[in-house]
């Protein structure tokens, strides 16, 4: 019997990923683990820097007004949907990085770089960081966790893999299985858990064909 597919990502992906998975003839569960939302920022002189690193989608769709400022910046982003989000808000990619954010950076010539960022993210060394978003938790009641049971669960961030392992004891993960959007966020999800795969992309579609995988 083919297995149900958990999207555990913030809306909007989480309605995005969940049609994914329906048009291809899968079943959703779907069960953020995050709301993200603004914050209150200002943007530094864009003089001080030579381009932006955008590591996700939710900076371009959350950064409000003070975006503008930053305009003239090349952007270096993580990921194709973070790429096309820059280019909707107007801004000029130069960069697309597939693996994370270390490997992009590790990639690019020495320059200044100001990282529009989540206000909880991994320091990258020599890069300067401003919040723009919040994801914060939802509150998940019992009932919520346990329908995970006999699921494959999409684990598209560190930060929700490390929140799945908080919410399934381990004595439940072995009807888990994990579909992790590249290798670290797999690691982040520990042990214990059925099945754990990591995917080679870092896009939606190759996460949902994964997980689809794993489901038979």
């Amino acid at each position: 019997m083919t297995r149900p597919l958990a999207v555990l990502r913030p809306e909007p992906g989480n309605a995005r990923t969940a049609a994914r998975i329906a048009d291809a003839g899968g079943t959703a569960i779907r069960l953020p683990l995050f709301a993200v939302v603004p914050v209150a920022w200002q943007a530094p002189d864009p003089a001080a820097f030579d381009a932006l690193l955008v590591t996700s989608a939710n900076a371009m769709r959350l950064g409000g007004a003070a975006l503008a400022r930053l305009a003239a910046l090349p952007v270096h982003a993580v990921g194709a949907a973070t790429a096309e989000a820059a280019r909707a808000a107007g801004f000029r990619v130069v960069t697309t990085g597939g693996a994370d954010a270390a490997t992009l950076v590790a990639g690019l010539p020495p320059q200044r770089l100001l990282h529009l960022a989540g206000r909880e993210r991994v320091a990258l060394p020599g890069v300067t960081a401003i919040t723009v978003y919040a994801a914060d938790p939802l509150p998940l009641g019992t009932q919520a966790v346990e329908s995970l049971a006999g699921s494959v669960a999409l684990l598209h961030s560190v930060r929700a893999a490390r929140r799945l392992a908080v919410l399934v004891p381990p004595a439940a993960r072995a009807a888990i299985r994990l579909a992790a959007l590249g290798p670290a966020i797999a690691a982040a999800a520990g042990d214990g858990w059925a099945q754990v795969a990591a995917s080679p992309h870092l896009d939606d579609a190759a996460l949902v064909a994964l997980a689809l995988h794993l489901a038979d």
